[in-house]
Order: C-alpha cells, then sequence, then structure tokens
C-alpha cells in the first residue's frame, strides 16, 4: 500500500476529523482512510430492480401503449 502525506491542512479539519475519528471509534488517521475510500472509491452496482425501483412514475400504462401500424417497415440493411 501507499502513504499519503498531506500537507497544510486548516486546523479546524484537523479537529472535525478527529471529532469525527472518535464518534466512529477509530483514529483520525483510519477515519480519513474512510472518508478517501467513500469518496473515491467505486460506486456499487444497482440490482436490476433497484434501478427499475428508482425510476420516477412518469405516465400511465396507457401512455405507453404500442400503437400498431399498418404501414410496411422501411428496410434499413440492404
Amino acid at each position: 500500500m501507499a502513504n499519503l502525506l498531506v500537507r497544510d491542512v486548516d486546523e479546524a479539519l484537523v479537529k472535525t476529523l478527529k471529532q469525527r475519528a472518535g464518534k466512529h471509534g477509530r483514529s483520525a488517521e483510519a477515519e480519513h482512510r474512510a472518508i478517501l475510500a467513500a469518496a473515491l472509491g467505486r460506486t456499487r452496482r444497482r440490482s436490476f430492480a433497484q434501478v427499475l425501483a428508482s425510476m420516477p412514475d412518469v405516465g400511465t400504462d396507457g401512455d405507453f401503449a404500442r400503437v400498431e401500424s399498418r404501414r410496411k417497415a422501411p428496410r434499413v440493411f440492404g
């Protein structure tokens, strides 16, 4: 693993970091790692059901009814 040194951090931020670390029962260094991982880590993949559940309600089923056309579809491949 690599080391990361952060210089010239405002004292108020350091104090806040230490308070937050205390609330979570870990060191300031461990809290710093957790914050970086949460901010920069890979996003978790959502299931298909989660994606569907997150979609807004945009109409009724009738708004999306299939309309049959008598026209012949144009040839697009050849």
